[in-house]
């Protein structure tokens, strides 16, 4: 849908239009063979249940169901996968030391009602020829997604895109993060900031703080992205937004009374209920 040869619209204003992020334009799949996408598929497996297993300790259980592969190759697999179990989080959450640091506001608060906390992260999404990055905003007390985007870098731009359309549903009173270099980027505070939300942060190290949004990658893996192998973007684009919309409309939750986010976000009355 994008000209390339257009000089107006230019290419930007065509990919502000279609809510395309140029990186996604520009993109090419890595080649990587079948034998190595099945053992990244493995680790990833291994690590979503194990965040605090290294190089050592993921070889050993690749070795327990007859995989054997060196610790040199697991660890270089897992730096292509942007995985890093020294600080329990993936290395998408990579800090920078110039940026300022919030702390972090969830300790010991109840969260009883929609918009009281958003919150935010990022996960790989592994293809048959390569992997994307996924941001998702999460309202935290309904488990309801109100906006995600996909992108072939780790830049912060898709991650604003993702706020700016969260923001642009409600205000929430907390916004809550990790620490990774795409969240304490100026923009991206600023926006936080100018919406009258409040700025929180996990602490480093602390996968456990934005709970919720780690069950979330693990139920999109499990149910959604294991299942298929994504030729492109876009074909994972289309199958991860069917996902998301049954995740939101059709999933009941049994820690929502089994309601659905979407039924608990806007406060929907069910017969269930």
């Amino acid at each position: 849908m994008v000209d390339r040869e257009s000089e107006s619209p230019s290419v930007r204003k065509q990919c502000e239009l279609l809510n395309l992020n140029r990186s996604t334009l520009y993109y090419k799949a890595v080649e990587v063979d079948a034998e190595t996408l099945e053992l990244m598929m493995l680790i990833d497996k291994i690590f979503l249940e194990r965040p605090y297993y290294g190089a050592r300790r993921i070889r050993q259980a690749l070795k327990r169901i007859g995989k054997h592969v060196t610790r040199r190759r697991v660890r270089r697999l897992m730096k292509l996968m942007g995985l890093e179990a020294l600080y329990r989080k993936p290395r998408t959450s990579k800090p920078n030391p110039e940026h300022k640091i919030y702390s972090y506001l969830l300790n010991g608060l109840d969260i009883e009602r929609p918009n009281q906390v958003f919150a935010s992260d990022i996960t790989y999404i592994p293809m048959a020829k390569g992997f994307v990055y996924l941001v998702a905003v999460m309202d935290w007390h309904s488990r309801y997604i109100l906006s995600w985007r996909l992108s072939n870098t780790l830049e912060a731009d898709f991650c604003i895109d993702a706020l700016n359309e969260a923001l642009s549903q409600a205000t929430p009173d907390i916004f809550n993060t990790d620490q990774g270099s795409q969240f304490t980027s100026e923009d991206f505070v600023d926006a936080v900031h100018v919406s009258g939300a409040k700025m929180s942060m996990d602490g480093r190290g602390r996968c456990m703080d934005n709970i919720f949004v780690e069950r979330l990658w693990r139920s999109l893996k499990y149910e959604e992205v294991y299942l298929h192998a994504y030729e492109n973007t876009r074909q994972a684009r289309d199958s991860i937004a069917r996902w998301v919309e049954f995740y939101n409309n059709g999933r009941p939750h049994q820690a929502l009374d089994y309601k659905t986010p979407a039924e608990v976000y806007f406060r929907i009355e069910t017969a269930a209920a």
